[in-house]
């Protein structure tokens, strides 16, 4: 019997899945990440990945900021080439160092909307409504 894999794993891979094809297509483009379509894709992976519950901390599947970037930094091959650059070379390839500043650019954006979302009903709570 083949294992089983939950649908909450099943969609964050999925997220997992898109968001490096985004990445990927940047990098392909030589665009931050930080313009459209990029951000607005990006975003909306967020949103996606929020209301699953997967960016709060001890969140399994974990998309937390971290999460995210440590499997990203798996499938990309960052993580193998960090640890060779410790060991034996004397600097990340180029085209690693391309890689990393994408991860980057992701991780800031990821960790400024999870700060935002958390914060949110504090700035639009029920008393500011009464108010205007």
């Amino acid at each position: 019997m083949p294992p089983t894999t939950s649908p909450q794993m099943a969609l964050a891979e999925q997220l997992l899945e898109e968001i490096d094809d985004i990445l990927f297509e940047a990098e392909e483009q030589t665009r931050p990440l930080e313009v459209e379509p990029f951000r607005g894709r990006l975003f909306e992976l967020f949103v996606t990945a929020e209301g699953a519950g997967c960016v709060r901390q001890g969140a399994e599947p974990d998309l937390t900021a971290d999460g995210l970037c440590r499997q990203l930094a798996d499938r990309m091959g960052l993580t193998e080439a960090a640890r060779d650059t410790m060991g034996n070379l004397p600097q990340l390839p180029p085209e690693q160092v391309a890689k990393m500043r994408l991860l980057w650019s992701l991780l800031r954006m990821w960790m400024e909307w999870t700060y935002a979302w958390q914060r949110w009903a504090e700035f639009h709570g029920e008393s500011q409504k009464s108010e205007v």
